[in-house]
């Protein structure tokens, strides 16, 4: 499947990937369409070149690679980063490949995952441990939640909210519960805040009918949230987030736009918040597979879609028109 140019979608006919030396060669089972995929699709996401084949939230299964060292051998079901880093740059000399200055993640700056197969250089591929093929294509969303939490420090008992209950701002919850965080979310969307609400949200904030800052205060006794993640990429949510952040707080940014943001930045300081930028994930496949498998997390409750891949034209068709019934919707190959 390829994005032509925005708004042109379409199925092609693409040769099977010749395996070099280093790689493997993967026959994709499930695909997961990111918000970045529908913004791609649109011609919203600021990062993407075209054309372009989307998809970078997969598992798959091995059918060639040469011995290694990792382990990994034909017949294993495994997901990979997506994350192309140079090696080179100054963040990369500082171990900071998720931030590389010449970053190509799949789907976005270099082909993607919505093929039947693909080659994978092996140092890249994460073995599954058994985790079933759909819910190893939910480790590189859980990934961007879990590495925003890790970057904003998120300890026990902080009061955190999360402005946005799409599948990354759920999965952001998750992963500050998992260090024992209160965790409120906040969001216009009924159904979403629902799934959130069964997936172990402590609280909920229906901003369509109750004030937001109303409230927070109310579940902070007036003091403001420990942390606030903004995960929907609007100027309207960022603001929010120093608005209802306390002073000496931190704020999280996950969400992705294109919209400039205007404000008095005296309320940075005079709050001494700490301003978080995350971006993609860094060295957390393996210990979120542990996570999931030790901790017995039910994660595929977020997929509320499957669709097979002769319908795949049409998944991106619906989800880009998305009310907020669908949250993780995902592609079987």
């Amino acid at each position: 499947m390829s994005i032509g140019k925005p708004e042109k979608i379409e199925l092609i006919d693409k040769k099977k990937p010749e395996l070099k030396s280093g790689e493997a060669l993967l026959k994709i089972k499930y695909c997961g369409i990111c918000g970045s995929d529908i913004s791609t699709y649109t011609g919203n996401q600021p990062f993407a070149s075209y054309p372009r084949i989307p998809g970078h939230e997969f598992s798959a299964e091995i059918v060639g690679i040469e011995e290694n060292d990792l382990g990994l051998k034909e017949g294993m079901i495994v997901t990979a980063n997506p994350y192309f880093n140079c090696g080179g740059c100054y963040p990369c000399g500082k171990g900071k490949v998720n931030c590389c200055e010449h970053n190509e993640t799949m789907g976005v700056q270099r082909d993607g995952s919505f093929q039947e197969y693909i080659t994978m250089p092996i140092e890249r591929i994460v073995a599954g441990k058994g985790l079933s093929a759909k819910t190893l294509a939910l480790i590189e969303p859980f990934s961007i939640g879990y590495h925003a939490i890790k970057r904003g420090k998120v300890k026990e008992n902080d009061k955190v909210l999360v402005i946005g209950s799409g599948p990354i701002g759920i999965f952001a919850m998750l992963s500050a519960k998992l260090v024992g965080a209160e965790v409120t979310i906040a969001d216009k969307l009924e159904n979403r805040l629902e799934l959130a609400q069964e997936m172990g949200v402590d609280n909920i904030i229906n901003v369509d009918k109750v004030d937001l800052s109303v409230e927070v205060n109310r579940l902070t006794n007036e003091h403001g949230m420990d942390v606030c993640v903004e995960a929907v990429g609007l100027a309207s949510t960022f603001l929010q987030c120093i608005e209802n952040s306390c002073f000496g707080g931190k704020i999280i940014l996950v969400g992705n736009g294109k919209t400039e943001v205007t404000f008095n930045h005296s309320i940075l300081l005079k709050k001494e918040l700490d301003v978080y930028g995350s971006r993609n994930s860094l060295h957390d496949f393996k210990p979120l597979i542990d996570t999931v498998l030790k901790n017995n997390l039910d994660i595929d409750k977020i997929i509320t879609h499957v669709f097979d891949k002769e319908n795949v034209l049409q998944a991106f068709k619906e989800l880009r028109n998305n009310n907020g019934n669908m949250a993780k919707v995902q592609v079987k190959f």
